[in-house]
């Protein structure tokens, strides 16, 4: 597994949206980027999906298994996989840190999103 550059990852945590481009099921061509928000757990990157595995882009990063990100002027080939289980609860609490007070952060805490964690790593 391929780990960030230090600085590329703090860009990427310092800012509230990263967009994704999984590829197409062409394995060739990038979605539509979809902004989400990020957090950094032990300097490894994670996203989640709002509408929990049922989302699109989050079903296409995990049947591709890569794409691009853009974040913290930043754009990234990366590879996607799905979060470990073990780490949920690190992850909400980043989350929690990260995005407080915002009204959309209780439903990204929630088992839909929770089951839909990926983490992303460079190409």
């Amino acid at each position: 597994m391929t780990t960030w550059k230090p600085e590329t990852l703090a860009d990427i945590a310092a800012t509230d949206d990263l967009h994704i481009s999984p590829f197409r099921e062409d394995g060739v061509t990038h979605g539509t980027p979809t902004g989400i928000w990020s957090v950094v757990v032990d300097g490894r990157l994670f996203v989640r999906a709002w509408n929990g595995v049922r989302g699109r882009w989050y079903r296409a990063a995990i049947s591709q298994g890569a794409g691009r990100i853009r974040a913290g002027g930043h754009a990234v080939d990366v590879r996607f996989a799905a979060g470990d289980p073990a780490l949920a609860k690190a992850v909400d609490s980043a989350y929690a840190a990260k995005y407080a007070g915002s009204p959309y952060l209780p439903p990204m805490l929630g088992a839909g999103p929770r089951e839909a964690t990926v983490e992303i790593t460079p190409a």
